[in-house]
């Protein structure tokens, strides 16, 4: 897999997990307070998009990680 795939794949295992344990009618609910974690996901991808520029995907390419295309 390439960095920006995983990226893509982590931050939507993030939303879904939260979102779980966000929502009141969720069979796994803890707490309201999961949706800010939501939103800092969504937030993080909406700057990456308009920066072309994702701290998570530095890391990965550090670490060996193929660029793709």
């Amino acid at each position: 897999m390439t960095s920006w795939q995983i990226v893509r794949l982590v931050a939507g295992t993030f939303i879904l997990v939260s979102l779980a344990l966000g929502i009141p009618g969720s069979p796994v609910f803890v707490s309201q307070w999961w949706l800010a974690f939501t939103a800092f996901v969504g937030a993080n991808l909406l700057q990456s998009a308009l920066t072309r520029w994702c701290l998570m995907e530095s890391i990965l390419r550090k670490l060996g990680v193929s660029a793709g295309n």
